[in-house]
């Protein structure tokens, strides 16, 4: 999916995007503010700092913020704003680092993870620095304060759940609810940030669960374009959205429970083989968010951009 400098999303190049949803400026300012910031810091930790934040960051998450923000008003990005979504993306990097740790991967955007890089140690330390940077770029914003840290602790709740399940034959409305309090809290807390109130929340939640589940059907196209099985997901009998289609079988649910090495390629196989019904529940999902989008903000049209290249994710 890379190319040289930038990274294809279907046909739209991602740097193109925030042109796309009607956020360029906005997100030149984020960058140029997480670049200020970065060169800020400790220099015992600035290089791993910088190679996870400047690494060829996507920045999808900011999207989301400045898209609410624009949906909802006609004034000109604020800097209280900037910091709360320099601090999201900081958080959101956080969890990169932890996940990266756990699932021992060696690359992320091309490039080595941190604790591949630098050590475990030091990926370790990075991450809590960077949580504690985040919190007080919005120290004087009581608001964005208070959103953080219930997005820290819904993050936490639903790693451990979502750990504490594997290997269980559950259904698509149980994937819903996991990935509702991961992926979906994050992008629920970016369209709150972007707001300042409810009023597009379950749209954020509706973005986060499509982002997710474009995710899970992409790695199941990537595992089989590789020859299957071999993923982390796959490994540790995570509940993805192709898994919870699976799983209804009652040969591929006996499987899904069995931690053998040997039932990758198999399982992969099953899941690719329902990909049509997930890509279906896809579009399901992104009928419920154009629908919010349209009844909950004066101009949608940002919001429905983001949908449409939320939902070619899982077609890349």
């Amino acid at each position: 999916m890379e190319s040289i400098g930038k990274i294809l999303i279907g046909k739209i190049p991602v740097d193109q995007i925030p042109t796309l949803i009607g956020v360029a400026d906005e997100i030149g300012q984020l960058k140029q503010f997480i670049e200020d910031w970065v060169a800020k810091v400790s220099v015992e930790v600035e290089q791993p700092v910088r190679w996870q934040l400047l690494s060829r960051p996507k920045y999808f998450r900011p999207l989301t913020i400045f898209a609410c923000y624009r949906a909802v008003s006609g004034r000109l990005v604020t800097e209280q704003l900037i910091r709360a979504a320099a601090a999201l993306e900081i958080f959101h990097n956080v969890s990169l680092i932890v996940d990266d740790i756990l699932d021992r991967s060696r690359f992320r955007r091309g490039r080595l993870t941190l604790h591949c890089r630098f050590g475990e140690l030091p990926a370790l330390m990075t991450s809590g620095f960077l949580t504690a940077g985040g919190f007080k770029l919005v120290e004087d914003d009581r608001y964005s304060v208070r959103l953080l840290a219930e997005l820290m602790q819904r993050l936490g709740v639903a790693e451990c759940l979502q750990w504490r399940l594997r290997r269980e034959p559950l259904g698509v409305e149980d994937w819903r609810a996991i990935a509702g309090e991961d992926t979906g809290s994050m992008f629920e807390i970016c369209a709150r940030l972007g707001t300042r109130d409810d009023r597009l929340k379950k749209f954020g939640l509706l973005v986060g669960l499509l982002y997710h589940g474009c995710d899970d059907v992409g790695d199941v196209r990537g595992a089989m374009a590789l020859g299957g099985g071999g993923g982390e997901d796959v490994r540790d009998r995570i509940l993805t959205l192709p898994a919870a289609f699976a799983i209804r079988d009652a040969k591929t649910a006996a499987i899904f429970r069995s931690p053998a090495r040997n039932s990758y390629k198999a399982l992969t196989k099953r899941m690719f083989e329902v990909l049509p019904e997930a890509e279906q529940y896809l579009d399901e999902l992104a009928a419920e968010a154009r629908s919010e989008a349209l009844q909950n903000s004066d101009r949608p049209q940002g919001l429905l951009a983001l949908i449409e290249y939320t939902r070619a994710l899982s077609r890349s």
